[in-house]
């Protein structure tokens, strides 16, 4: 097996470009994964990982949760197909929780709802995008064309006690996860820039002159914040994270290991920042010390902001992902020290709490 990440980003890019997508799942199918390597890469580069499918659901269910929401007063299709499975299991999870953030509505879902959504979540993507995600058309479906992972068991009408059988999990062949984590800084926007020409395509209302389709696929919702921000303020002060200047009553909160890189809306990954910073910071990576003092900072105080919030605070999430975006990033790559202040990558250097390994 070819683990040489070039190769594999050829590979799933011939995959995204042949064909017509009917839905957008194999988008986020291939997204759910990248985030999953991200924060599990292997110190081997060439091992095989485990995906466990309940993972995968979960991180699909978070990528749809913003996107089920009217658009302009109108629902988004996302499929061309009559019952968009995905999203109505979404939807059956939003109707009981309301219109809240992702972690939040996880939080505060009854067990048995959230536990039912997922459930069908694991088996669409077993019956569809899993089961055609690696083949291209007219391809003669050989063991040898699946390239990330053994999808011989898969069909349209897979069941529970199959996907049972083979432990509920897919296994990606070697050097792919370290593979998808290295390329997660350039399959992610491309990702995006697929899904939203396909959610125009499928959406016929939405001409060149409706604007910001991908802020509302992709954007986080800044006002689901507004918790996180003030219970900060209350014990870490109202300073900016970053360059410690005194903040007003809106400032943003930051993502200190960037949005549109891993997706977390997690206290240990959130920060007060000034306008300015939190503007020339935008999505680059920080500078590793910045990560580090973001990991350091009092757990036990993070807890319990989580707590009186209703607010998770990801903190073996963050550490994960943060191992496996400065594991996964070259050396010397530009980093984010400050305003007007970008340094190269030095993965010689051993931050606190990550695990990182050079």
């Amino acid at each position: 097996m070819d683990t040489d990440p070039l190769a594999l980003g050829q590979r799933v890019v011939a995959i995204l470009e042949t064909g017509v997508r009917t839905a957008t799942y194999k988008l986020a199918t291939l997204s759910a994964l990248v985030d999953h390597c991200v924060e599990n890469v292997p110190t081997d580069p060439t091992a095989e990982i485990a995906v466990p499918l309940d993972d995968l659901a979960d991180r699909v269910i978070e990528i749809y949760w913003r996107q089920v929401r009217p658009f302009d007063g109108r629902a988004l299709r996302q499929s061309t197909g009559s019952r968009a499975r995905i999203l109505a299991a979404v939807e059956s999870v939003r109707a009981v929780v309301g219109d809240v953030s992702y972690p939040l509505g996880r939080a505060q879902a009854p067990h048995a709802v959230y536990e039912a959504a997922r459930a069908e979540v694991v088996l669409t993507l077993v019956q569809q995008p899993l089961y055609r995600l690696q083949r291209l058309p007219g391809a003669a479906g050989s063991a040898s064309e699946t390239f990330l992972y053994d999808d011989s068991w898969m069909h349209s009408g897979v069941g529970p006690r199959v996907i049972a059988a083979h432990g509920n999990q897919i296994v990606l062949r070697p050097g792919v996860a370290a593979g998808l984590a290295q390329l997660s800084g350039l399959l992610k926007p491309t990702l995006e820039i697929l899904w939203v020409e396909d959610v125009r395509r499928m959406n016929r209302f939405l001409d060149e002159d409706v604007p910001d389709v991908a802020g509302h696929l992709f954007g986080r919702q800044r006002i689901s914040l507004g918790p996180a921000r003030l219970a900060l303020k209350e014990v870490f002060g109202a300073r900016c994270f970053y360059c410690d200047a005194a903040l007003g009553n809106d400032n943003p909160v930051d993502h200190v290991l960037p949005w549109s890189r891993v997706g977390i809306d997690g206290l240990a990954n959130l920060v007060l920042a000034c306008g300015r910073c939190n503007s020339s910071k935008s999505q680059l990576l920080p500078a590793v010390e910045h990560a580090e003092r973001a990991l350091g900072r009092d757990r036990p105080a993070l807890e319990n902001i989580a707590a009186a919030i209703e607010w998770p605070t990801q903190f073996d999430r963050t550490v994960a992902a943060a191992r496996g975006l400065y594991l996964s990033t070259p050396n010397n790559s530009p980093t984010w020290l400050g305003v007007g202040r970008i340094i190269g990558l030095d993965r010689g250097f051993v931050p606190k709490g990550i695990d990182y390994v050079g």
